[in-house]
């Protein structure tokens, strides 16, 4: 027996006693994109040579200074402080990427992440997926997010191993001339570690937004990296002083001061602001690009 009629319209709708078929919503929230997003990341063979690259750098830096011989002290003050304490590797690693190995990690997948789908064609059936645009954005700088961390840690901890194992891990003695313990050190690196990789969520919505301008992924990654090199190349120009708080680099090496005693965190507040006003700034940019694309490949 028919339990559906055609209304004049031409909708079907249920006759009157006709039992009602629940229909299936959508989660309000689902991690099964974001985990999709995260096994694109980190599966392509590209990335996981990214990855590879930021790891190897903190063990060519750790057995050169091993060959090297000697207690440092004609170095950087962190360089230095590699040979009385490995932790220290970390830090002087994490010094010497991120003025461009991170940030070109970030701006390769923070630049795939709109224009890679576009240039390869399966952008539109992404969007045919009944999920809006402002969902599938927010999932991929999630990973973008995670991507930070990830890398940073691992620039971390690759270089705390080596370190570990080829110097001392006794006492660290601090950029302020004061001793710290392991423990104290430790603790300090992790805190370095989540103010840069912060520091690199603001490259990747700046990434992300380039990203959706274009359907040329390297395009946006050479973009990104130019821009943050010229960021910090004017940073370095003293009659250029006034804007330099203003660029989105200026803040990254106010990571020296979570190394003093007591640690200051003046430097690190204004760096965290500027990390907060570049993502915001640049995420919601990425959102009105992108809700209103015209997508055609």
């Amino acid at each position: 027996m028919s339990v559906a009629r055609v209304s004049a319209a031409g909708v079907s709708v249920p006759e009157v006693g006709a039992p009602v078929v629940a229909v299936r919503k959508p989660p309000l929230f689902s991690t099964r994109m974001y985990r999709s997003e995260l096994t694109l990341i980190f599966g392509r063979r590209r990335n996981q040579m990214g990855l590879v690259v930021l790891g190897i750098v903190p063990i060519i830096i750790g057995i050169a200074l091993k060959i090297a011989g000697g207690d440092g002290t004609d170095g950087p003050p962190l360089l230095s402080g590699v040979t009385r304490n490995g932790l220290f590797l970390a830090m002087a690693a994490l010094f010497m990427e991120l003025p461009l190995f991170l940030p070109l990690a970030v701006a390769a997948i923070s630049s795939d992440a709109v224009a890679g789908e576009a240039n390869l064609g399966t952008l539109r059936y992404l969007l045919a997926v009944p999920v809006n645009r402002t969902r599938l954005l927010a999932v991929k700088f999630a990973a973008i997010v995670t991507f930070c961390f990830a890398s940073t840690l691992l620039v971390a901890a690759v270089g705390s191993v080596t370190g570990l194992v080829l110097f001392d891990h006794q006492s660290a003695t601090l950029l302020s001339g004061t001793q710290a313990s392991f423990g104290a050190a430790l603790w300090r690196l992790l805190l370095i570690c989540l103010y840069l990789a912060l520091c690199m969520v603001s490259v990747g919505a700046i990434g992300m937004f380039v990203s959706t301008l274009t359907e040329q992924p390297i395009g946006a990654t050479i973009g990104i990296v130019i821009l943050t090199i010229t960021s910090q190349i004017l940073d370095q120009f003293p009659q250029l002083s006034a804007i330099g708080p203003y660029l989105p680099t200026h803040w990254w090496m106010s990571f020296a001061d979570l190394l003093r005693d007591p640690m200051a965190f003046d430097s690190i507040q204004k760096g965290l602001l500027s990390v907060a006003v570049y993502t915001v700034l640049f995420g919601s940019l990425a959102w009105a690009r992108f809700a209103g694309k015209d997508v055609s490949s």
